[in-house]
């Protein structure tokens, strides 16, 4: 029988070794690279003299759908694989982690497949952040009341 302190030693030569500077880097440029790409299709929307709120609106819309599109190609999971982190904060790694499960369980069935695994990763990230947004909002409405403001 292993004990508990040899499985540790056992699962520590066994895992691979990261270089966390390294992967800090990779994420940082191609985050850096995905938020410029956002950022050019914001101007070119800016270019077609579209107000500024359209065209953040659809800057968001066509961000997602380069993500999903990336997704289903198998070109996004590729990327993640070197970017890491720095795909995974923007937009389009929301677009990815709601497209991906959709995909892969589609020859389950639109109800038992698609439907059910859609929020299997993202519905996490929205389930807290709308409670992060509640607890926020209730905390400057507690400020407000008492005439401390932040803004």
């Amino acid at each position: 029988m292993v004990t508990p302190k040899e499985y540790d030693r056992i699962v520590q030569k066994s895992s691979p070794k990261s270089n966390s500077a390294v992967n800090c880097a990779k994420a940082f440029f191609f985050g850096g690279v995905i938020c410029t790409a956002g950022q050019g299709i914001f101007e070119l929307f800016r270019l077609l003299r579209l107000e500024e709120s359209a065209a953040r609106t659809l800057t968001s819309v066509s961000m997602i759908f380069i993500g999903a599109l990336l997704t289903a190609l198998g070109v996004y999971d590729k990327l993640a694989r070197h970017a890491g982190a720095g795909t995974l904060v923007p937009i389009t790694g929301f677009a990815n982690a709601m497209a991906a499960p959709a995909i892969e369980f589609k020859s389950e069935g639109f109800i038992t497949g698609v439907g059910t695994k859609l929020f299997a990763i993202a519905g996490p990230v929205i389930v807290y952040g709308t409670g992060a947004s509640v607890l926020y909002g209730a905390i400057l409405w507690i400020m407000h009341m008492f005439g401390l403001t932040l803004f």
